[in-house]
């Protein structure tokens, strides 16, 4: 899949990446987008991989905090994971890794993050970088290249996991390898990245110089 490649460290964004939490967000979106007047069949599409207040900022409404808006979302989304699950396969696969090999960068605020870790289930990180950890969120590549400094490696050598437009270009300008997860998509995914549906269907071995991802 990367050819016998040895990464520093793995990265992992988290929705869609390694739980989904589709359904919750689309809820808590919609319920907001409706509320402002926006044509929510065609914003819906636009929430995922980025950061509440970008996405809140992005459509310009008059008189508005933005701040507070997207506050008052994640406080819905905290409130709605009952039906939050793990992508196949990553329970083990994030097990199975060094504590000190992984980290999750979300552009969820830290408490929802947890939340939603928890809900699916997830081993919890040594390291996560969360929104309010970045001045610029995705696709600025800050988060990953943040990610990499607090584990202590170069983000030139780590591979980031990624289901998100926003997210693989950030993965990109960090440069970072990538690997796109496809698993929460409902059409084919196109990118010049290797794809996986899921944990499955990857295993992880370490080499001498770090972890090689191997395909099942």
């Amino acid at each position: 899949m990367f050819q016998g490649k040895q990464f520093s460290a793995f990265l992992f964004d988290m929705d869609g990446t390694v739980l989904n939490s589709i359904a919750s967000a689309e809820r808590a979106w919609a319920r907001w987008a409706e509320r402002h007047g926006l044509d929510v069949a065609t914003f819906l599409p636009t929430i995922h991989g980025v950061r509440s207040i970008e996405t809140v900022r992005r459509q310009n409404l008059p008189g508005i905090d933005p701040l507070a808006e997207a506050r008052s979302v994640t406080e819905a989304e905290m409130e709605d994971t009952a039906d939050i699950t793990p992508i196949e396969g990553a329970g083990a696969f994030l097990a199975a890794l060094p504590a000190h090999r992984w980290a999750i960068v979300t552009s969820a605020p830290r408490e929802l993050a947890l939340r939603r870790l928890r809900a699916a289930g997830l081993p919890m990180p040594d390291v996560m970088i969360a929104s309010e950890d970045v001045t610029h969120g995705k696709p600025a590549p800050d988060c990953f290249q943040l990610g990499a400094q607090r584990l202590g490696v170069d983000v030139c050598d780590c591979l980031v996991f990624e289901d998100a437009p926003a997210g693989i270009t950030a993965a990109e300008a960090a440069g970072a390898s990538v690997l796109v997860i496809t698993a929460a998509h409902s059409h084919p995914v196109e990118t010049v990245h290797p794809t996986v549906a899921g944990y499955h269907q990857i295993e992880v071995v370490s080499g001498e110089r770090g972890l090689v991802l191997k395909g099942r």
